[in-house]
């Protein structure tokens, strides 16, 4: 589970982060990315949705919102999320596309869409 510091909870956030418009697309998941940080001392703070239009099953739900979030932590143990850091919030959204992948494919996928911003 992510520390606390690192989440991403209120409304308003993720209305600010979805307003900035900066996204990126693999493989069924979509990154939000929000505005760049003023100062270097703040922790980037991180949002997982997965939509119920996506599945109506909560079970399914949860469990790519699991994957998500495991890949994210580990990258984030391992200090390899390049420049990732410089944005004030992310949003790591799930799609129907995604609902099949195991955890190594979701592990990649997080890590390209990281690179990419």
């Amino acid at each position: 589970m992510l520390p606390k510091q690192y989440r991403l909870k209120n409304k308003s956030a993720f209305n600010a982060t979805y307003r900035v418009k900066n996204s990126t697309h693999l493989g069924g998941v979509t990154l939000f990315a929000g505005i760049l940080k003023k100062d270097a001392d703040t922790d980037t703070r991180v949002g997982f949705v997965v939509s119920k239009k996506t599945h109506k099953r909560a079970v399914k739900r949860n469990r790519l919102k699991r994957l998500m979030r495991e890949s994210y932590r580990l990258l984030l143990k391992e200090n390899n999320l390049y420049n990732s850091q410089n944005y004030m919030s992310l949003i790591f959204v799930g799609g129907d596309h995604a609902l099949d992948k195991n955890f190594a494919e979701m592990q990649n996928i997080i890590k390209t869409l990281i690179q990419r911003l």
